[in-house]
């Protein structure tokens, strides 16, 4: 038994210090009946992507897709309106961030982001060899400008519409930062189709701001992992470095193309159905006694006493969402992805009976 703890050791020697105590990313997955942990599209998948995937002829699958996914970056460019050269794609917006944090951080240096956000950012920054501080929002949800810019930071991640509260920062506290970082500034904009207040379109004006995006929410192609950013060339160029090559594969790529060309009306259609149904469900917890904040992405975050025991009972209802238990600034609550209408009335009704368990 000594031999085998020894050894244990002397193998966790062998990797880096920073990896140490790091957990693997492990949400209860478990298969469930309707699954609202998660803030995909859960209204299908666009028709022309589909299409495009069900005709996948061999040499898609059997030969090396482009270097740097030129053809989809083509796409990019006209969806966003702005040059190819100011594209970046990687695999979902997880790689764009991490290639980007790895592109203009040295190991050392200090990294900041607003809290409650992106679970993952510390995670990133820390694999990378940085130093993550964490900012509380403000009591209406917005960053806090000047404290994050106190921080000094190289790098500056803020998330808008924000996961997990879905609010928007506020356009006076973006640009401030962008006016006063003394590094890049990372706008994490994944859930940008689903709000009316999204941030004007500055990523390719402003030297340091990358704006990322992602086609696994609103585009509904989250299994293929599509994430892309876009800003000045030269920024772009340095995150296309850090990602490397082949990082799109084949199919994703074409299906993307196809979403981005033939299938906007689909996306906007079902956006604009889920955002009604987002406020409708707004309306339905606040007849429970319950009072979501304010959302601008496609989901909904529901401060509540024992997040995890009331997550828990409406698994076993049938109905999955995710609890965040202790958030900075909000406490208990739960994270509840908007679909469908009929998957809404069934986790309210399994809400409504968790409550009654209490």
């Amino acid at each position: 038994m000594t031999a085998s703890v020894d050894t244990r050791s002397s193998l966790l020697d062998l990797a880096r210090a920073a990896y140490r105590g790091i957990s693997l990313y492990a949400p209860d997955r478990s298969p469930c009946a309707i699954d609202l942990s998660d803030n995909t599209n859960l209204f299908g998948v666009p028709p022309a992507a589909l299409s495009l995937l069900r005709r996948a002829e061999a040499p898609t699958i059997s030969r090396y897709p482009s270097l740097y996914a030129g053809a989809l970056k083509v796409a990019l460019a006209a969806y966003r309106d702005v040059d190819p050269s100011q594209v970046v794609t990687g695999c979902g917006s997880d790689d764009v961030l991490d290639s980007a944090i790895r592109a203009f951080g040295e190991p050392g240096d200090l990294m900041t982001h607003p809290e409650p956000s992106f679970a993952m950012i510390p995670l990133f920054a820390r694999m990378n060899g940085l130093r993550a501080i964490g900012v509380p929002l403000m009591s209406k949800y917005d960053i806090d400008a000047e404290a994050l810019l106190a921080t000094g930071a190289r790098i500056i991640y803020i998330c808008s519409p924000n996961n997990p509260t879905g609010t928007c920062a506020s356009d006076a506290s973006i640009r401030r930062v962008l006016d006063e970082a003394p590094g890049v500034v990372i706008l994490d904009e994944a859930y940008a189709e689903f709000s009316d207040r999204q941030f004007p379109a500055e990523g390719a004006r402003r030297e340091n701001l990358l704006v990322v995006r992602t086609l696994s929410k609103a585009f509904g192609l989250a299994g293929l992992r599509i994430g892309y950013a876009t800003g000045p060339a030269a920024l772009v160029s340095e995150v296309e470095k850090s990602r490397g090559p082949y990082k799109i594969n084949a199919l994703a790529e074409s299906a993307a193309v196809a979403a981005l060309t033939e299938d906007r009306e689909w996306v906007a259609r079902h956006v604009a159905t889920a955002v009604r149904n987002r406020e409708g469900f707004a309306i339905a917890l606040r007849a429970l006694g319950l009072y979501p904040i304010p959302s601008s992405a496609n989901f909904l975050l529901v401060p509540i006493p024992d997040a995890q025991m009331i997550a828990a009972h409406m698994r076993r209802a049938g109905v999955a969402v995710r609890p965040m238990p202790g958030l900075p600034v909000v406490g208990d609550a739960l994270r509840i992805s908007i679909g469908p209408w009929p998957m809404m009335q069934k986790a309210l009704v399994a809400l409504q009976g968790a409550l009654e368990c209490e």
